[in-house]
């Protein structure tokens, strides 16, 4: 009887703890700690999916990464302060449960005063004039529409700006809610005192409950002379954002925009940016860098900015009349003159808003060319660019992907619509010419593609004649081979010795976030010559860049990005004057764009192709764009290789 008992009481134990693991196993996330990845969405977080982004909840939502925990000079006096404090002033007054409503008061009040953190030159920004006024009520709609934003920052020895960034955050999440943000920040090989401020930065999300991961990664060679910024630029930008894949993939948080925070930029202003990308559906909205020089201010990031002909910004000083504005295009620089947004081939210049929907959730990356000389070898080939790929930034890169799959994405619609099944080769772009995305088109219009194949059956003349005038040639250009490699491709001595006379003496970081992207000034005006425009008879019949569905990218004028020091106010002063102008159109006539214009035929080359880190030396040249050939050697591609 005995023996009977026990053997039912182990199967009673047996099946208890089967059914706490079976419990743990569906209901529960993983109890192994997976720290700093974000953890699984087990069957209670689905139900209980009001607690999106609860810190309190899910420890894993605020994590450090690579903090250098080694002791140092001050590790023993640190150590003591903290616990002369507790000893002295906590720990006496903790004599039970009836007096931790004294601590908590104490937390709270902390962080009513966190929450008003202004920074110093953030405190400049209520005082600042803008034109058809700016108040807070005027993004009470954002509030109320309780979307999550994603935060990104690439730290690079910014100690001089990273606490006005830091007020900047805190007032976001004042607006919008300490759990509808999503602070990563990555620190990449700084060498000033940026892990310092990022120990303040951490203390201060973890007390107001804002969610964060913040990572500190080393340089990718220690060889100055073999590193190459783009592929630096896009590893860094694609690590910063590995939290927003996590989530989205592991407890299907998505996230309404991802703010890409650079130097400094008012609160008011980048809410401002988010509501010009919602008006305007746009898949990518920048604000402006202005960076100082000589007492003046100069537009910076030309690198990565071009207008909607693909020409790149001049360097405009912020006191220039508006028709000297950066863009050169008459559409962009007339909006310009009105502080209005308007639509470009690509830009990045400071703050941006990037819609995550349009983008990085369809699989979007920033990646860079391989077709760089890496000087630090000996064996070096030399690379004909005439009809190479342009090796310029990671935006650059992400903006022309940013067209390819609009255009892409207008093709399916059409092919949806329409009813039609392609039978070309198995190739997506065996339509033909249906895919009418001219200016003025809305995304809701798709236009009936049956005269238009029509058209091109029968070889319709005016319709080739179009195509003929907007095709750039695709095949090699002798002349321009033998321009670029009388300028461009010298013995690689002289290129490292140019490389290491762009540096700066003294501190190597002393610059960073300067208008080091900028070419040099080559006239009074600041303004340099634009590369000789690319042979645009046609070799091969193809379709029109603006036959596709564009892409939209806007610059808005008004979000300005600024560095260290208070002279964001003058700029200020200098872009839109000391009074206010609130006679203005309502805000939805101002900022949504009628007119989309398509892909420019070809645009201006600025490229990096030796190695020698983010100051090496750039050339220009103008290249062909075509969204069919381009979009036709994807396809191709993948027929080849296959799924």
């Amino acid at each position: 009887m005995a023996g009977l008992f026990r053997r039912r009481s182990l199967t009673r134990v047996f099946w208890v703890v089967a059914l706490a693991v079976l419990g743990r196993l569906l209901f529960f996330s993983s109890a192994v700690p997976e720290s700093p990845q974000i953890r699984r969405q087990g069957v209670l977080d689905l139900v209980a999916g009001s607690d999106r982004l609860n810190v309190q909840k899910y420890d894993f939502l605020q994590v450090r990464i690579g903090r250098d925990e080694r002791p140092d000079f001050f590790s023993d006096v640190i150590r003591d302060g903290v616990d002369d404090f507790w000893d002295r002033f906590e720990k006496p007054y903790i004599t039970d449960k009836s007096t931790s409503h004294i601590d908590q008061q104490s937390v709270l009040a902390a962080i009513e005063q966190l929450l008003t953190l202004n920074g110093w030159v953030a405190a400049l920004c209520p005082t600042l004039s803008r034109p058809f006024g700016q108040s807070d009520n005027a993004y009470d709609d954002l509030v109320r529409s309780n979307h999550l934003y994603f935060v990104g920052m690439v730290i690079h020895s910014a100690d001089h700006f990273l606490v006005d960034q830091l007020a900047v955050i805190v007032q976001m999440a004042r607006r919008l809610g300490t759990q509808n943000v999503f602070v990563s920040m990555l620190d990449y090989d700084s060498s000033d005192s940026t892990e310092t401020l990022l120990d303040l930065c951490e203390a201060v999300l973890t007390l107001l409950g804002v969610p964060f991961r913040i990572r500190k990664f080393p340089p990718m060679t220690d060889d100055p002379t073999a590193a190459y910024y783009p592929l630096e630029e896009a590893h860094t930008r694609n690590l910063v954002l590995e939290p927003l894949y996590e989530l989205y993939q592991k407890r299907k948080i998505k996230f309404h925009r991802v703010i890409w925070l650079k130097g400094f930029t008012c609160p008011n202003d980048m809410f401002e940016t988010i509501m010009v990308s919602q008006a305007n559906s746009a898949a990518m909205v920048c604000g402006m860098d202005w960076a100082e020089n000589n007492g003046f201010f100069i537009f910076s990031d030309r690198w990565r900015t071009r207008d909607i002909n693909g020409d790149q910004f001049r360097q405009s000083r912020s006191s220039s009349a508006a028709s000297a504005g950066p863009p050169r295009d008459p559409a962009g620089a007339s909006r310009y003159s009105q502080h209005l947004p308007f639509q470009v081939f690509c830009c990045e210049s400071g703050t941006h808003v990037v819609d995550p929907a349009q983008t990085y959730y369809t699989g979007l990356r920033y990646r860079a060319g391989t077709e760089f000389v890496n000087l630090s070898t000996s064996d070096a080939a030399v690379r004909r660019p005439s009809d190479a790929p342009c090796l310029d930034s990671s935006q650059a890169f992400f903006c022309r992907d940013l067209w390819l799959s609009a255009a892409r994405e207008g093709v399916r619609e059409v092919e949806q619509r329409a009813g039609e099944v392609n039978k070309a080769g198995g190739r997506g772009l065996g339509l033909g010419f249906n895919l009418g995305w001219g200016p003025g088109a809305k995304p809701t219009e798709v236009p009936a593609n049956a005269d238009a194949r029509k058209r091109a059956k029968r070889g319709d003349s005016e319709f080739a004649k179009r195509a003929d005038d907007n095709l750039v040639k695709r095949t090699d250009d002798s002349k321009l081979a033998k321009r670029a490699d009388d300028d461009n491709l010298a013995k690689r001595a002289d290129d490292v010795g140019h490389a290491q006379r762009q540096r700066p003496q003294g501190d190597d970081d002393g610059n960073v976030g300067s208008d080091f992207d900028a070419m040099p000034d080559t006239d009074s005006e600041g303004d340099e010559p634009a590369p000789e425009a690319v042979d645009d008879s046609m070799d091969s019949f193809s379709i029109p860049n603006s036959m596709f569905r564009p892409a939209r990218i806007l610059v808005n004028p008004r979000c300005v990005t600024t560095y260290a020091g208070v002279s964001h106010a003058q700029l200020a002063l200098d872009l839109f004057g000391p009074d206010k102008d609130d006679d203005g159109p309502g805000l939805r006539e101002k900022y949504v764009l009628d007119d989309w214009e398509g892909a420019p035929e070809s645009f201006v080359c600025q490229e990096q192709r030796f190695t020698g880190g983010r100051k090496a030396p750039k050339t220009q040249r103008r290249l062909g764009f075509s969204v069919h050939a381009e979009l036709d050697r994807a396809e191709s591609l993948e027929v080849e290789v296959g799924p």
